[in-house]
């Protein structure tokens, strides 16, 4: 009975040996194993291919959510809605004219209560010392919103108020190196982004004289400008990930800045 209980602890004491073996096994593995960088590809109707590195040793949460969206078809159908020749091109609105935010249950299943959501800004200026991407011609990075010229006391609900919005640079621009959240950059197709940035479109701000109006539609509704006559639309984005879960992102509600501007009008009267 004894040796019988000897050659069961053996075994038992081999098996486990072979199990934490394996399992140290699969985490050195996973350190010490190289994943190539996600590349998102982007078709363009009529225009073509372009293909994006993403970094997301730079801007992790920020790659998680553009992967996110990419990869459940967010982006399918939506279009470019703002270009400027030598600066960039800015897509990714689900309204199509820079003012959407995406829904919780765009990145994920079985939402309790959907609503909008933003993502935590990662450059400097907001505290997030990682990043420290040039926007250079072929960078991509996130569009937000800027509320500190309404009060310098928003600036932090501006930096963290990107969602699914991006722009890619045309031509370097280091004034937005720091305060915008740069996480990836073109290695194929830059020749249809240079295409795309230069659409007619109805008018732009830089050529409007002093004290004149924005063009008006056929209702007389001013005009956006830099919006293309005829928007580009992204056919598919989509985004290679090599077998690497990059997540779900985490998440910020949406400031409400007109509810803030009626709050503080509603101040200033009483």
């Amino acid at each position: 009975m004894k040796i019988f209980l000897r050659i069961v602890l053996v075994i038992f004491i081999i098996l486990a040996l072979v199990g934490i073996g394996f399992i140290g096994y699969g985490f050195y593995k996973k350190a010490t194993t190289n994943y190539p960088n996600p590349v998102a590809t982007m078709e363009v109707e009529n225009f073509g291919t372009v293909k994006i590195e993403l970094y997301p040793d730079k801007a992790p949460n920020t790659v998680a959510n553009f992967i996110r969206l990419a990869n459940r078809g967010f982006y399918n159908g939506l279009t470019f809605h703002r270009t400027i020749p030598d600066f960039m091109i800015q897509g990714g609105d689900k309204n199509g004219v820079g003012s959407g935010s995406p829904s919780l249950s765009n990145i994920q299943d079985n939402v309790e209560k959907d609503k909008e959501y933003a993502i935590k800004g990662e450059f400097i200026a907001n505290g997030y010392t990682k990043n420290n991407l040039k926007h250079t011609k072929g960078v991509i990075s996130m569009a937000r919103s800027d509320y500190s010229q309404t009060s310098s006391a928003l600036t932090e609900y501006g930096y963290n108020s990107g969602g699914s919005q991006f722009f890619i640079m045309t031509d370097d621009n280091s004034s937005l190196d720091g305060v915008y959240a740069a996480f990836g950059k073109v290695i194929e197709g830059m020749d249809v982004v240079e295409k795309i940035e230069k659409v007619e479109v109805h008018y732009r701000s830089s050529e409007l004289k002093e004290g004149e109006e924005a063009p008006k539609d056929k209702d007389g509704n001013a005009l956006q400008s830099d919006k293309p006559k005829d928007p580009p639309v992204i056919k598919s984005l989509s985004v290679e990930t090599y077998g690497v879960d990059y997540g779900i992102p985490e998440t910020m509600d949406v400031f409400d800045y007109y509810s803030w501007l009626m709050q503080q009008y509603g101040m200033n009267l009483q």
